[in-house]
């Protein structure tokens, strides 16, 4: 790997950016180097999204100023950032899915056959997109359509996007977020070329591991503020932590483990969609881990379990009585206690145009209602004392939750189904998408809620919260149970779950 130029690309000082209510960037000052990879990190909520943005002409600063390759750089809008060389690749991707790969690359950068007519040169858009796909060794076909391509491809497209224009710095949001470790590798493979040929990449991360992997130099914010910067090379992993959320993390896994209790959840020779003949428990007081790679089956299992897919054979038992419902559907699920918090928290677990208070209460109207009528004094007290107790940050109850954090996103999520009282919780990717600071605090709801003898399923990806969390794991590939590892008997193992779910064979520990 090349050694970044002490040249610097873009020099940002004391920008400041504020919205109705809140100082969003306050003061922030840091520079970015020619070819070199600069991750920026931080809390949800520490304004790096914000900061991102008015580099990529989205946000105009309020105050300081921006210096790219040595001149004063104010973007008006995010066509004028691409022509002054600075592209954006956002975590949410918005594509034309009717259209092909090639007329994404090209949107408003048409090559013409006949300029005066504006009619387009479909050939040749064509080959040059090929060509771009073909320098990056990316395996897609230009006149592909972008809604047959899978989220990891589609942002393949958006790469080779942002390299069509021939940008001298590439911002990338959070890219790996809903990657597999094989798409990961891809996108740091190619993400190095970019460095290698000179082009500048800020890259937004939560996960640990990239820094290390990816960076060459790492900025720290916090409240909307610069804390520091530091060389990867030199890098201590505590010292970080500390920078980001102002406050030492002895202990990320804060598990008080406990004998656990009575049968909560047992699935017998359940069967459905992508999985068959799962059985597995969980008793009260206990987290058990489901471990696999992406399509194993997981997801399925959780889905079936709270009734939102179908079951094709199989029981379900909760707290001893099996499920027999001819029709079993979420709204059984919940009567019978049982919580889901989904993978994809924006589409299946929250209404974001809604504001925080209708989110935290709409699985508990009848806590809250008088006949037909909304108590709106009492949906107001206890939503606001679910906010206080899982400290949301928000300024009010009425906030849309499309403006909150992904961290804080998460603990609505977590606050509408603590107000059912549930007895069993599935976790799916508890902490997918959200900074160290806001997983310590999901960590603490997940083990007070095993302390008062809640059941609890987390399905996660990444092995070490799994392990971290876990009093049992089971292990999955291909739509089935090939084994159980248990914490007592000291059998949690990064390596051998890895290897049980990759090459499959059996453990029952």
């Amino acid at each position: 790997m090349g050694i970044p130029s002490k040249e610097v690309r873009m020099e940002i000082r004391h920008i400041c950016k504020s919205f109705p209510g809140v100082k969003a960037v306050d003061d922030v000052s840091f520079d970015i180097r020619k070819g070199e990879i600069h991750v920026l990190i931080g809390e949800n909520g520490a304004g790096k999204s914000t900061l991102l943005k008015m580099l990529a002409g989205i946000y105009s600063i309020d105050a300081g100023e921006i210096l790219l390759e040595g001149k004063p750089y104010h973007p008006k809008n995010v066509i004028d950032a691409q022509k002054n060389g600075v592209a954006m690749i956002h975590q949410e991707l918005n594509m034309m899915q009717n259209r092909t790969v090639a007329q994404n690359v090209f949107v408003g950068r048409e090559p013409y056959r006949m300029e005066k007519l504006k009619l387009v040169d479909h050939r040749r858009m064509l080959r040059e997109c090929r060509e771009v796909l073909e320098s990056l060794d990316i395996d897609l076909q230009p006149d592909a359509l972008v809604k047959d391509l899978s989220i990891a491809q589609q942002q393949m497209v958006e790469l080779t996007k942002a390299i069509s224009m021939r940008s001298s710095l590439l911002i990338m949001d959070e890219p790996t977020s809903s990657l597999t470790t094989k798409e990961i590798d891809n996108l740091f493979r190619i993400t190095r070329q970019l460095k290698e040929s000179g082009t500048s990449v800020l890259f937004i991360s939560h996960r640990m591991e990239e820094i290390l992997e990816i960076g060459d130099r790492v900025t720290v914010m916090r409240d909307g503020c610069y804390v520091g910067t530091r060389e990867v090379e030199h890098l201590e992993m505590q010292e970080l932590i500390t920078m980001m959320i102002g406050r030492s993390l002895e202990d990320v896994y804060c598990r008080n483990y406990q004998e656990a209790g009575r049968e909560a959840l047992r699935l017998q020779n359940l069967t459905g969609l992508r999985f068959r003949n799962v059985s597995l428990e969980v008793r009260q007081g206990e987290v058990v881990g489901l471990a696999g790679l992406v399509g194993a089956g997981r997801t399925e299992i959780a889905k079936a379990v709270f009734g939102y897919e179908p079951v094709e054979g199989g029981s379900i038992f909760v707290q001893g009585e099996e499920l027999k419902e001819r029709f079993y559907t979420p709204r059984k699920a919940i009567q019978k206690s049982i919580s889901f918090l989904p993978e994809n928290r924006k589409e299946e677990g929250l209404f974001l145009d809604w504001p925080i208070r209708s989110n935290i209460t709409q699985v508990a109207l009848n806590q809250i209602s008088k006949g037909i009528f909304i108590d709106k004094k009492k949906e107001e007290s206890l939503s606001d004392s679910q906010i206080e107790a899982l400290k949301i940050i928000t300024t009010s109850g009425e906030k849309k939750v499309l403006e909150l954090s992904g961290g804080n996103q998460q603990k609505v999520v977590v606050a509408k189904w603590l107000m059912t009282k549930s007895r069993v919780f599935i976790f799916d990717e508890p902490t997918r998408g959200i900074d160290v600071g806001a997983k310590s605090e999901i960590y603490e709801i997940i083990d007070r809620l095993a302390s008062e003898g809640a059941a609890i399923l987390i399905i996660s990806s990444d092995m070490p919260e799994l392990i971290g969390l876990s009093d049992r794991i089971y292990t999955m590939k291909d739509g089935e149970i090939i084994g159980m590892l248990d914490r007592k008997k000291k059998a949690f193992s990064q390596e051998v779950i890895l290897k049980l779910i990759m090459e499959g064979g059996c453990a029952d520990e």
